[in-house]
């Protein structure tokens, strides 16, 4: 299908969808409880936000693994955390706040404990099961599921080919297990693209993948609303930063506004009752303001399109990605100004594709791609810079000792559980998380931590290919409920 002569074009609204895996290890403030709070705050509230909406909905597989996990005990202790520790410390500050005489703070976190008990009646509501809930939300193509690598590792910093394929293969063959078949869409971790990826995805199966090209042509290029073809197959589909940086600048997006709420001002137990501009939030003040951040939104994309076509005489595609955990989490009126975008594009006849349907839809240019990430440079230094150099480096030096190991180990390491741990392990250590919370000081040493318990798993589980004796715990064929059912083809064929 090819546009149409009338065609004013149309926005692809992208949300990445990612949590490194939490489950069991930790709680507050770093840890497990990083999973509950963005299931309550993020993930049940986009289940209803987004049901047959056309929008585009990355899962990344280590979510995934983590959504599934919530069937069982790490569910029960969701709900407890909704139960016993969200509902009385809202109380509790709250009455702390009525007796120093700040009644209209006490009544927000009043108001505020309302999300918790509505999540927690939801999760109850599914059963447990917010995978299935997701799959069910997918199975008609609104919303569009995308899937990722494995663990998020930043592709372009491994070391082997085989280390890639199986982060590449095992996202895809994870995401066709839990979804009924893969369409093809691939997330890029950090949007991290090098020459020759794409050659890895087409192998897998992937049809596109989405790219940040604004170094390249530079902010507000009217090139970032062409999706670009590349020799291998897959379609490279650049974001357009001149919309994304409407929310996601950390001065002027809208997220920043004094109304909404702040997320850095806390209570004693780490509870925001205050806004952006230092006073009471007022959640229907909040409201309002999203909804003109949403009118406002439209009218810039509808601009955007109008401008690439008086330009290029064609319909332009804006592709506008956001972290999914912006919405609801960081920015908590986000779920809000979501459901007040689609509203005002339908009033204004903006639009919405889903990716699957744009590739049919908006015809691909031939243009080099230019290595970039999404990151702050859209270099790879938040990943490798001098920071976290030496986690980089070690990473490496793990997946040469991993691969080298699997792939001398013989045909009998497919069904070893010592190999499968490994394996495990090594995707643990590669997740591109630890190293963004270093750079950016988010966690303290929780990402250092992690890092080490990773690094000597790996260690036990590659001694105990050699040796039978090996302690039990080094041979048990998962980490927690990391990626199971792990293929490990690509590295035993390595």
């Amino acid at each position: 299908m090819t546009a149409r002569a009338d065609d004013r074009g149309a926005l692809a609204l992208v949300l990445h969808s990612h949590m490194p895996y939490v489950e069991g290890f930790g709680t507050w403030p770093f840890g497990e409880e990083w999973l509950f709070e963005a299931a309550a705050t993020v993930y049940l509230p986009l289940l209803d936000a987004l049901r047959d909406v056309p929008v585009t909905l990355g899962l990344t597989p280590v979510l995934c693994d983590q959504f599934e996990a919530l069937r069982g005990p790490a569910g029960e202790r969701f709900s407890a955390f909704l139960r016993e520790v969200r509902a009385p410390i809202h109380a509790e500050d709250a009455a702390g706040l009525e007796r120093t005489g700040e009644p209209g703070l006490a009544a927000e976190l009043r108001r505020a404990a309302g999300d918790y008990e509505r999540a927690r009646a939801r999760f109850a509501e599914l059963d447990g099961d917010l995978l299935g809930a997701f799959a069910e939300l997918g199975a008609g193509g609104r919303p569009a599921l995308w899937t990722s690598s494995a663990t998020h590792a930043v592709l372009p910093l491994l070391a082997t080919d085989a280390g890639l394929r199986l982060q590449v293969e095992a996202g895809v063959a994870a995401h066709d297990r839990r979804f009924g078949g893969f369409g093809g869409g691939f997330w890029l971790p950090e949007c991290a693209y090098a020459e020759g990826l794409e050659r890895y995805l087409a192998r897998a199966g992937a049809s596109a993948f989405c790219v940040d090209q604004t170094d390249a042509h530079g902010l507000g290029a009217l090139e970032a609303l062409e999706p670009v073809a590349t020799t291998a197959g897959p379609v490279a589909l650049p974001l357009d930063w001149e919309t994304v940086r409407l929310v996601w600048d950390d001065e002027h997006g809208y997220p920043t506004d004094p109304v909404y709420r702040d997320y850095h001002g806390r209570t004693i137990h780490d509870l925001r009752p205050w806004n952006n501009g230092g006073g009471p939030y007022d959640h229907a003040a909040a409201l309002a303001r999203a909804r003109a951040h949403a009118r406002e939104f439209v009218e810039r994309v509808l601009a955007r399109l109008g401008a690439y076509r008086s330009e290029r005489s064609r319909a332009g595609l804006v592709c506008c990605a956001l972290d999914a955990e912006l919405l609801g989490h960081w920015w908590y009126e986000g779920v809000a100004w979501l459901r007040f975008v689609l509203e005002a594009a339908e009033r204004e006849g903006l639009e919405l594709v889903t990716l699957p349907d744009a590739l049919g839809r908006f015809e691909a240019v031939e243009r080099a791609l230019t290595p970039s990430s999404w990151g702050t440079p859209k270099d790879l230094s938040t990943w490798e810079g001098p920071r976290v150099a030496e986690l980089a480096f070690a990473a490496r030096a793990a997946e040469l000792r991993a691969v080298a190991a699997l792939s001398s180990a013989g045909p009998g390491a497919a069904t070893s559980a010592a190999a499968q741990r490994a394996a495990r392990e090594l995707l643990a250590l590669q997740a591109s998380d630890w190293a963004f919370l270093m750079t950016r000081e988010l966690a303290g040493d929780y990402p250092l931590d992690r890092i080490a318990g990773h690094r000597a798993g790996l260690d036990s589980a590659l001694a105990a290919l050699k040796d039978s004796d090996a302690v039990a715990d080094s041979v048990t064929p998962a980490v927690r409920d990391l990626a199971p059912a792990l293929d490990l083809a690509p590295v035993l064929t390595a």
